[in-house]
């Protein structure tokens, strides 16, 4: 995992990296690893330029399918909003506090 986001520093995109669904293109990706019998995930955005933000990283636990849980994805979706509110603050010009 902490390849793939190395991968995305760089501007380059990891082969483990695939895109997250229910969010449009490419610019939220997960990383899947297995280890000792368990599977995680991260979940990381390259949607900003020159940024990368790990959005969320856990255990997947659910024996139903593949699907990432409803609740995985909200706070997904409430992370990658406030990324964006950071990077808005932090990286585009003209924005002042």
């Amino acid at each position: 995992m902490g390849q793939a986001i190395d991968d995305a520093q760089c501007g380059e995109e990891s082969l483990a990296a695939k895109a997250l669904k229910g969010f449009a293109g490419r610019g939220v990706l997960e990383v899947v690893d297995d280890f000792d019998g368990d599977t995680y995930r991260a979940v990381y955005t390259v949607r900003f330029a020159g940024v990368v933000y790990v959005l969320h990283a856990f255990q997947k636990k659910s024996k139903k399918g593949i699907a990432t849980p409803r609740h995985e994805i909200d706070l997904v979706k409430s992370r990658l909003k406030r990324a964006e509110e950071h990077y808005r603050m932090n990286y585009v010009k003209g924005i002042s506090s």
